[in-house]
């Protein structure tokens, strides 16, 4: 896969990412709202590509592509996961490069690429009630709110947000 925004390319994941992947999970903010994808070592992160990149060619997913900015830095990612009998969207972009509209950018370009190779009509967008951030990305995308209130989230019952984008 590659798609390319103003700013950014999203791509498939290559094992020389590895190093990037790992320091970019180890912020604040992924060890908070998302502490499955914190990878400790630049080795567990290299299984967790590998993986990744089988789930991807199986056709089921989760389907998550890197994020780089046109002179190859990684930034984040972006990903389709199997969720509720559909798929729901994720992404995180690291700490150092949070702020200036490359998660929004992302989504905007990857949500027509995946929904159409997956034949959907719709897609979830589930977050901590606590990540306004992320919240904020979902609504510039034009998700809409369909629950709030305490719900199984990462291993544990919280408030989460509960979006939906249609076509």
């Amino acid at each position: 896969m590659k798609i390319d925004t103003p700013r950014l390319m999203i791509c498939d994941f290559t094992p020389d990412m590895a190093r990037a992947v790992h320091l970019g999970s180890l912020d604040a903010d992924m060890r908070s709202f998302l502490p499955d994808e914190v990878f400790e070592t630049e080795e567990i992160a290299a299984e967790v590509i590998a993986d990744l990149t089988e789930c991807a060619a199986s056709g089921e997913g989760p389907f998550v592509h890197p994020c780089l900015l046109q002179d190859g830095t990684y930034v984040g990612y972006v990903q389709f996961a199997p969720a509720e009998g559909g798929y729901e969207v994720g992404y995180h972009i690291v700490a150092a490069h949070t702020g200036r509209g490359y998660a929004t950018e992302a989504l905007t370009a990857f949500l027509p690429v995946m929904m159409a190779r997956l034949q959907l009509t719709q897609v979830l967008g589930i977050c901590d009630a606590r990540n306004v951030a992320s919240i904020r990305v979902l609504e510039k995308c034009d998700f809409r709110p369909v629950f709030t209130g305490d719900a199984p989230y990462q291993g544990t019952i919280r408030p989460i947000v509960k979006m939906i984008f249609s076509i």
